[in-house]
């Protein structure tokens, strides 16, 4: 199994403390806080868990 997501952290991203955001099939989800990274992958998880 794959992991959807792909984080890209270059000088941009350090200096922001933060990560870029893709999806395997290119979609950009934008530049987020790891923080922010961390609530919208838990919240994946739960919603998987729910189905």
């Amino acid at each position: 199994q794959k992991i959807p997501y792909m984080l890209v952290v270059g000088d941009k991203e350090m200096n922001a403390g933060s990560v870029a955001v893709r999806l395997r099939s290119g979609e950009d989800l934008g530049a987020m806080s790891l923080d922010d990274l961390m609530a919208m992958m838990k919240r994946k998880v739960e919603e998987k868990a729910l189905l």
